[in-house]
């Protein structure tokens, strides 16, 4: 593969390489705190007794704050410095970790979950940008790109192992303590190690830019998840039609501003704009699908939540092969056709997951998903190196924080799709299949959870009918989203190839930016 910028950058010794270790610890848990509350709500609610309405915003605040402010986050990380930004994040993160271990209301827990999405928007696209200034060597940066995709995709999953083990032996708060030394070690090592970025004098921040990327992403993604989850509702549908004005809105600002939040030109390149696109179609399957895996194991197979969440770790495995293997190749061949590759072995993963049936053995799924995962990590890893090798050094933290706004977008958009995909095959089925005479058979018609409490209220004859027709339907609407998941991972294995093919070879120089510490002579070449 050749260096981007034509001749060689300057190769990272011990000193970038620790970094980068040190920036993994903010990324793991930014990306456990979004699942992390999944096994601990039950104990939240018993503490603090939330409305219905309460439970659903302290699960979701701090998903839609870290998304709405990441792409202000970017920007302010460009102008203010990076590692500037990262610490103030840690600190924000911490003390809002504290905040939220201790809270004693449910207000208090929404509000607090809100300043931990503010302390996560500025952690997550901070880490990514630091890596395009500390590693100016492209394969290097690579490699490195490639530990940023793997962690970020392993907290996710990590968030709710973790949440079950700590809740075995401590309060429902231990899952929020957690983040406290990893925050307090960030708050020490990252002076001495990490040197500050910034981007020269690009005027003054435009607030009214990042109030309209704000309350254009925030209202689109809430409105996109409650239309998933709970079919049409005027409110999340005025969300939608608000978040695309105010989208829109907000791009003619760019459009005419001297001094842009995003460069609405680096999207129009191929090197950007391209794996942008391809890395929300890969978040699209990713999350689309994550929740038919965990309510399969949980409530087809009967695992527990612990065991579900052990169990939904092994397709995980891939990654670990996966993101080395297409990062080598790459070295070797156009990295579009290892992203198309990657987006093709996916799909063939969902198609045998299309036939999971609910006495399938455990291994068919579990093999099922660790192909497809393994296929999205190694389209993932070479997309996001190849966007954050092309955006301009000094615009590195928007750029990074505009790709992660795209992966939250993609996956709220899948989990909407695919779910309603789901979600109707499973009603159709239901309407066919229920016994007479069920009462709340509306219940039983729209979720395999509704199934579930039904049943257990019912003799037990009754109730086994009823959650054998429930089971099988899910399963068959499982089958049919994951058709769908296969053939947008197709089509997005036919764009890698065909729009990405020689991408990237004219990117811009890597140079370091304003004050940049040097890195000691012995440790370079390493």
């Amino acid at each position: 593969m050749k260096n981007t910028s034509g001749t060689p950058g300057p190769r990272a010794g011990r000193r970038e390489w620790s970094a980068l270790c040190v920036l993994m610890l903010p990324l793991m848990l930014v990306s456990m705190d979004v699942s992390v509350l999944y096994f601990a709500i039950p104990y939240v609610s018993q503490d603090l007794a939330p409305s219905a309405t309460q439970q659903l915003w302290i699960l979701d605040m701090y998903g839609f704050v870290l998304a709405g402010l990441l792409i202000t986050m970017g920007a302010l990380g460009d102008r203010i410095g990076r590692r500037s930004l990262l610490l103030a994040g840690a600190a924000v993160f911490g003390a809002a970790s504290v905040a939220a271990a201790y809270a004693q209301s449910a207000e208090l827990l929404i509000a607090v979950r809100a300043l931990l999405g503010l302390g996560g928007a500025a952690l997550m696209p901070s880490t990514l940008a630091l890596i395009r200034n500390l590693f100016l060597d492209e394969k290097q940066r690579g490699r490195a790109v490639t530990v940023w995709t793997a962690v970020m995709t392993a907290g996710i999953s990590l968030g709710p192992v973790v949440s079950g083990l700590l809740l075995e032996h401590f309060w429902w708060g231990s899952v929020f303590l957690i983040n406290l030394p990893a925050m307090v070690l960030l708050l020490v090592l990252v002076p001495f190690l990490v040197p500050d970025f910034k981007a020269p004098q690009q005027g003054r921040f435009d607030l009214l830019s990042a109030a309209l990327s704000l309350t254009a992403l925030l209202p689109l993604i809430y409105g996109i998840k409650e239309l998933a989850q709970h079919g049409y509702a005027p409110l999340p549908a005025l969300g939608v039609t608000s978040g695309l004005a105010l989208g829109y809105a907000f791009v003619r600002r760019q459009k005419r501003s001297a001094h842009p939040v995003i460069d609405l030109g680096l999207l129009g390149q191929r090197a950007f704009g391209g794996p942008l696109f391809a890395n929300m179609l890969a978040m699209f399957a990713t999350v689309g699908m994550a929740v038919f895996l965990t309510q399969y194991l949980q409530s087809v197979l009967g695992k527990s939540p612990f065991e579900a969440a052990l169990w939904s770790l092994v397709p995980g495995a891939s990654l670990i092969v996966m993101a080395p293997v297409s990062a080598v190749l790459a070295q070797r061949v156009d990295r579009a056709y290892v992203m198309g590759g990657g987006f093709l072995l996916s799909a063939l993963g969902f198609l045998w997951l299309t036939q999971v049936r609910t006495d399938s053995a455990l291994w068919t799924t579990l093999t099922a998903g660790a192909v497809y995962a393994g296929g999205l990590i190694a389209a993932m890893t070479l997309a996001n190196e190849l966007a954050i090798g092309a955006a301009p050094p000094e615009r590195a933290g928007s750029a990074a924080a505009v790709l992660e706004s795209g992966q939250e977008l993609g996956g709220a958009l899948g989990m909407a799709i695919l779910g309603s995909v789901g979600a109707a095959v499973y009603s159709r089925d239901m309407a066919d299949a229920l016994p007479a005479g069920v009462p709340h058979a509306d219940a039983v018609r729209e979720t395999l959870g509704g199934a579930t409490s039904v049943a257990a209220q019912l003799p037990s004859r009754t109730a086994d009918t009823v959650l054998a027709a429930a089971r099988e339907a899910f399963t068959h609407g499982m089958g049919f989203a994951a058709l769908g998941a296969a053939i947008v991972m197709a089509a997005a294995g036919l764009f890698s190839v065909g729009w990405l093919r020689g991408a990237g070879r004219t990117a811009p120089p890597a140079a370091p930016l304003a004050d940049p510490a040097p890195a000691e002579p012995a440790a370079r070449g390493l």
